[in-house]
């Protein structure tokens, strides 16, 4: 039916009900107006009714219950035809009023009370219309099943079925009751109390009857609805566990039709649920696939048992495999009533296989093409895995290497030394791989023992960690480098000895001591450009000098020794500091891309005073007795070749028993390090050495070796060269006397020595000092003139005398005759005396001579034997 005609049809019911609803309540009007507005004569007139007219009761009228029925009918039809769920439920309510003014009409018809068919006195109403508006009320209420008051007896569940029969049971059982007590009551059975109280008696029966009915339907209800609720949260637990699976889960019933399906069964087929279940396989699957499915289904099917089979499904353009298993769901029977699949996107996993299986190709062949042997053990040290070249330095097959020790493939001797190698390396977990090759053996098929080396490395395995042992035999190598280590040592001893004598032994004086540390490089054969020296110089003074050539090898020794020997020489011209300094920076300027840091000082030993030159060397350290080390200041200057840079010097006084300490940079240069904090840390160490020990040569040489130890601690590492100079300033003690030039002043200048010597408890050099004072007083006064200026100086054992006139000639000595009473006395001086000099200066000339304990000592057992 078209929407125009269902229309049509809903506007003319509305007439008809208005209509007969206008009838019924003109009727009405009638009556309680007392008027005749001719309606029942309105298209049919009966004449032959007119006595009826004439007695007040118009022919034809209706009842007027009959009218108010017809009245309400209409307006209950009006009511259906609404919308509104409220307005079809008061329609309804006007259907049942209607129903029930045609039952009251037959209520009153079984037991004989007109009075229910009628209003007042007015004509009552028809049997047949009773039954009309019966109908007529109950197709009302029943018009719209599904809405309203109807809604609550049809309905398919529980309050529709007992509302049914409560509805029954009030409209049959009620009136039947009724009927018998009035009929008991006639035949004279009861009277009329006795009547009503089995009526009640009845109604309470049978309404309790049909309320346990009623209790007893609602508790099956219950029971069922609590069963129903289960099952739904069952069901619903299942959806969502089927939901959270990475799988693909189906149910589908013996036709291929879907039942269920979960998120990933979705988003795989790309439609949502709504529209998976319910549909066959072919209308979700394309074909090829749902031809294939229902072959998997029917075989499982067949069988009765679980089927599994493998997919290549392309979902967005990408290829994947599933893994499906199918399974079938029985009912209560036993029999399969559904088809259950799940179903799993193994693309990553098979890839995933797949890379192993190339990885562990690659790993073979990795194995077979490494140069050396490998070996894998297990936890215990048992061969796993071997390679084809282990076969060939074992000399056997790989099936022999399976399955032993690896300690077995070592000479008996060694066993226990590659077993405590690989137990260490194992109890250490270390991850990165180690290297043996000191005193590890291996044994081949033949028992021949050869030399390997063994690299040790974990692998991390299904079964745990393993072991790798890459095995080399280096038998050559051990050959090559015997060979090499004879050839080194042959180099090492050739550079050494250039060294030593590009170096020099410089001297050791009795009145200066030192300590003297050279440690060489641990590169370059040990060769390097450090150097130092000690210079013995006239008038009690004494040169030193430390350098470093910037390089290693032989080139820097090589400059070493030229600008040794330069120094040597410019020092021995008794040149200033700044000037030798000087001198040397033009020599090291015409080397070709050489710097040298220097450091040149000279020592008054009698003065008590250091003239001191730096160039670009590490600064000199000075202790005073019982104090902390010092820097001593020095101009800044370049190193040696620099160039354009005048090199200056500086004077500092000294106390008797200072010490120095000059050293190369090797000693303080740590990369990373700064500078001033290792020469901090060098001025400590010194202050705890000097502290610790008395002023003797042996406190400085174990200042000297704490000293190295403390800042070079691991020496065989080390990539420079050291030098350090550790110099004891002798006590110094001085005395001068005036004399003037006169035969006498010789019987003086012996007492004053001999009393100074005394004071200062060197008696052993009294008698020879003695006669060297008495020979050169009397050599000045006999070729010299004006006054003469004695001057003794004792530094520890070594005494020196000087004697200063006026003359500018310097002494010659002669060849004496053997008559001659003269001419012997320079030759004597210089028998007493270590060492003797001139210095010429501006007031004329000074002769000094030196000599010690030991070499008086000498002189006089001579002079005896």
């Amino acid at each position: 039916m078209s929407r125009a005609s269902g229309r049509l049809s809903v506007s003319a019911g509305r007439a008809a009900a208005l209509c007969g609803a206008v009838i019924g309540l003109a009727s009405l009007m009638e009556y309680v107006s007392g008027g005749c507005f001719g309606i029942d004569q309105f298209f049919v007139r009966d004449d032959t009714a007119d006595h009826l007219l004439a007695a007040g009761s118009p022919p034809g009228r209706m009842a007027p219950n009959t009218a108010v029925a017809l009245m309400l009918a209409g307006s209950a039809q009006l009511m259906l035809s609404r919308p509104r769920q409220s307005v079809v439920a008061c329609g309804q309510a006007l259907g049942l009023l209607v129903l029930m003014l045609g039952l009251l009409r037959w209520y009153g018809l079984i037991y004989r009370v007109p009075e229910l068919g009628r209003i007042g006195a007015y004509v009552g109403m028809a049997p047949h219309t009773a039954s009309a508006l019966v109908l007529l009320g109950t197709g009302i209420f029943l018009a719209l099943p599904r809405q309203g008051l109807a809604g609550l007896l049809c309905n398919t569940g529980t309050t529709g079925m007992m509302g049914r029969r409560m509805t029954a049971t009030v409209l049959v059982l009620p009136p039947l009751m009724g009927w018998l007590r009035l009929q008991g009551q006639d035949i004279g059975w009861y009277g009329t109390r006795l009547g009503a109280a089995l009526l009640v008696s009845g109604h309470v029966c049978v309404f309790m009857t049909v309320v346990l009915l009623s209790l007893r339907a609602g508790h099956r209800v219950e029971v069922a609805h609590s069963r129903a609720q289960n099952r739904l949260a069952t069901s619903r637990w299942s959806q969502e566990f089927m939901d959270h699976l990475p799988a693909l889960v189906f149910i589908k019933d013996l036709e291929g039709r879907y039942t269920a399906a979960n998120a990933e069964f979705e988003r795989a087929t790309g439609l949502p649920r709504d529209e998976i279940v319910g549909r066959l396989t072919q209308e979700v699957l394309s074909p090829r696939f749902a031809e294939a499915a229902r072959a998997a289904d029917a075989e499982m099917l067949a069988r009765g048992s679980a089927v599994h089979r493998v997919d290549h499904i392309t979902i967005d353009d990408r290829a994947h495999i599933y893994s499906t298993t199918l399974f079938p769901l029985p009912d209560q029977n036993g029999r399969p009533h559904a088809v259950c699949g799940i179903s799993v996107d193994e693309t990553a996993k098979v890839a995933a296989h797949q890379q192993v299986e190339r990885a562990h190709q690659r790993f073979r062949d990795l194995m077979e093409s490494a140069p050396d042997a490998l070996l894998i053990t297990d936890a215990d040290g048992t061969v796993v895995m071997a390679n084809a070249q282990a076969e060939r330095l074992f000399g056997m097959p790989r099936s022999h290497l399976l399955g032993i020790p690896v300690e077995h493939l070592a000479p008996d001797a060694h066993r226990p030394r590659l077993s405590a190698l690989r137990r260490a390396y194992r109890r250490l977990g270390a991850d990165r791989p180690v290297t043996f090759d000191e005193d590890v053996w291996a044994t081949d098929a033949d028992g021949r023992a050869f030399p390997v080396e063994v690299s040790l490395g974990t692998l991390k395995g299904e079964a745990g960690h393993l072991l790798s042992l890459a095995v080399r035999d280096i038998s050559q190598r051990k050959r090559l480098e015997a060979e090499l280590s004879d050839r080194y040592r042959q180099q090492q001893r050739i550079a050494y000895t250039l060294q030593n004598s590009l170096m020099g032994d410089p001297p050791r004086l009795a009145h200066l001591p030192t300590a003297r540390r050279y440690l060489p490089s641990a590169q370059d054969a040990g060769v390097g450009g450090d150097w130092f020296d000690v210079i013995p110089l006239e008038k009690g003074r004494t040169g030193i000098v430390i350098g470093d050539v910037m390089g290693r090898g032989i080139d820097a020794a090589a400059v070493m020794g030229q600008l040794r020997a330069a120094t040597h020489a410019l020092a021995k011209a008794d040149m200033d500091p700044e000037r030798l300094m000087n001198h040397l920076d033009s020599f090291v300027c015409e080397l070709r891309d050489q710097l040298v840091t220097c450091c040149y000082l000279v020592l008054d030993h009698h003065q008590g005073q250091l003239s001191l030159c730096s160039a670009g060397h590490p600064p000199v350290l000075a202790a005073d007795a019982g104090r902390r080390p010092r820097q001593l200041d020095a101009p800044i200057s370049v190193p040696l070749g620099v160039g354009g840079v005048p090199h200056r010097q500086t004077t500092h006084t000294l106390a008797p028993g200072s010490t120095l300490f000059l050293y190369t940079d090797g000693l303080v240069e740590e990369p990373g390090a700064d500078l001033d904090a290792r020469i901090a840390l060098l001025a400590e160490t010194l202050h705890s050495g000097l502290t610790g020990a008395d002023h003797t040569l042996g406190a400085l040489e174990q200042t000297a070796d704490l000293a190295l130890r403390t800042l070079i601690p691991r020496p065989e590492r080390h990539d420079d060269d050291v030098t350090l100079l550790a110099v004891r300033l002798p006590d110094t003690r001085t005395r001068g006397l005036v004399l003037p030039s006169e035969p006498r002043s010789a019987s003086r200048a012996r007492h004053f020595t001999a009393r100074a010597l005394l004071d200062w408890r060197a008696e052993d050099l009294t008698e020879a000092a003695q006669v060297v004072v008495t020979e050169l007083v009397t050599r000045a006064i006999r070729h010299g003139d004006g006054s003469l200026v004695l001057s003794l100086h004792l530094a520890g054992t070594e005494l020196t005398v000087e004697l200063t006139d006026h003359s500018a000639l310097p002494p010659r000595p002669r060849r004496a005759a053997s008559a001659d009473e003269d001419g012997r006395g320079l030759l004597l001086v210089d028998a007493l005396s270590t060492a003797r000099g001139t210095r010429f200066h501006s007031e004329g000339t000074s002769v000094w001579c030196r000599m010690d304990t030991a070499a008086s000592t000498r002189t006089r057992w001579s002079a005896r034997t």
